[in-house]
């Protein structure tokens, strides 16, 4: 099948290069000239496991081409993917603004009958939003149909749940629309939902929000903890054996992060208010959030006294292992209150490093290495459950730092190791 995918990002990227792998042929297109020449040397924008390799391959194969002609792959293609950018505008609604350009190249482009697919995390109505504006600007009298076929991938497995997704979400106005589809995907042997449009598109921000309202009860029930006594590794473990429950997404932390759960609540709380609808739960799990990082602080500040002249090993930049995604991480809210305290910064991540530099304050040491970073400091910072921080040689550790403190944001470690070794250990939770 000919395939065209609007947007390079990291579902655009991810989704077209597994749909070459399947053995379609796919044109991937981006306004961003520079990003698109990379991609055709085989250079990545950013770092997700064996997404090179594939794309790689792919291209070597002839399968996979990237392209800023629109009008070139749109033409040549049944099925039209827009994967863009809906990042969030200041009021938490959900800026719709390169799904808008997305559709207006398919509407100048468009010669025959096209499925396009909406394949970007949106709003209730905006397939709706899409089909209108085709249909309005269209240059050719041409057939057309819009469907909604959310993505469920994280980062840093993105690959895999591509190719072994739990369930393919098809939202299509009719049967005939829907098995198209259902014939692209068909070769991955996976359960299938086709429904109507807009239960589609709500099962994805449902979807999103629920596993965000998951993240921060397990930091409501931490806090409880921290006051009480109660091991929150015991509580959720108790709780997560519940089969009505699980213990996914129940990890106590610093918070959530990222590209999509931070997005997607905000979004699905302004949809509601659209609808009049006050989402008190979401609002409250937004909050509860928002407070991760400063009550981490907090607990540093506590246990050591004022932070100014003292340094911080800050492990971990990235939103979660696996990625090199610095939206939304927590570690940049932590670094920014220790800069503005006086505190001196030293970090290191195994693949966020670059991307940091652009978002950090000057101040802060970028370093090589874990031990580079543990030099001499006063304390260590989980940030990021990285597993290579798991596999420290931790009495070179406490050997090399001033003093043998850990701040473990997403509890890490096992508490009783640590202090095993000589340490000082405060996680989220856990008796320190």
């Amino acid at each position: 099948m000919n395939i065209a995918v609007i947007g390079t990002g990291y579902v655009g990227l991810v989704t077209g290069t597994v749909f070459a792998d399947m053995g379609n042929d796919v044109m991937c297109t981006d306004v961003d000239e520079s990003r698109i020449q990379k991609l055709q040397q085989g250079i990545m924008p950013f770092y997700e496991p064996g997404l090179s390799e594939m794309v790689n391959r792919n291209i070597a194969d002839g399968r996979l081409k990237f392209s800023t002609d629109f009008n070139s792959a749109i033409k040549k293609s049944l099925v039209i993917f827009i994967a863009v950018g809906t990042p969030s505008k200041e009021n938490g609604e959900t800026d719709l603004s390169q799904v808008e350009e997305a559709a207006l190249s398919i509407a100048k482009a468009i010669n025959e009958y096209k499925v396009i697919v909406n394949k970007s995390t949106v709003p209730v109505g905006t397939v709706k939003f899409v089909k209108d504006i085709i249909e309005k600007n269209k240059v050719l009298d041409v057939d057309f149909d819009v469907v909604s076929n959310p993505e469920f991938l994280r980062e840093g497995s993105a690959i895999y749940d591509s190719i072994n997704p739990d369930r393919i979400i098809i939202g299509a106005p009719s049967q005939p629309v829907a098995l198209v589809l259902l014939e692209l995907y068909a070769t991955l042997g996976r359960p299938m939902i086709i429904t109507d449009v807009e239960s589609a598109e709500l099962i994805k921000y449902a979807s999103n929000a629920f596993l965000a309202t998951k993240i921060s009860f397990a930091n409501a029930i931490a806090d409880i903890c921290e006051k009480t006594g109660a091991n929150i590794d015991m509580v959720i473990k108790g709780v997560g054996l519940d089969n009505r429950i699980g213990p996914l997404f129940m990890q106590a932390g610093i918070g959530y992060g990222g590209s999509c759960f931070p997005k997607d609540v905000k979004s699905l709380i302004h949809t509601s208010s659209k609808f009049g609808i006050d989402f008190k739960l979401l609002k409250s799990v937004e909050e509860i959030n928002n407070e991760r990082v400063e009550l981490f602080f907090q607990k540093i500040k506590n246990a050591i006294g004022a932070v100014q002249g003292k340094t911080f090993a800050i492990l971990g930049l990235s939103f979660k292992p696996d990625t090199d995604d610095m939206r939304e991480a927590k570690s940049i809210e932590l670094i920014h209150k220790l800069i503005a305290e006086k505190a001196i910064v030293k970090t290191y991540d195994p693949a966020a490093m670059l991307i940091a530099k652009k978002l950090l304050p000057t101040e802060v040491q970028f370093c090589e290495n874990a031990y580079l970073a543990a030099e001499n400091a006063d304390a260590m910072v989980i940030c990021t459950e990285w597993r290579e921080f798991k596999l420290l040689n931790m009495q070179k550790i406490k050997e090399i730092m001033k003093t043998p403190v850990i701040f473990d944001g997403r509890n890490l470690y096992d508490p009783k190791i640590k202090t095993r070794y000589g340490f000082f250990y405060y996680g989220i939770g856990r008796k320190n």
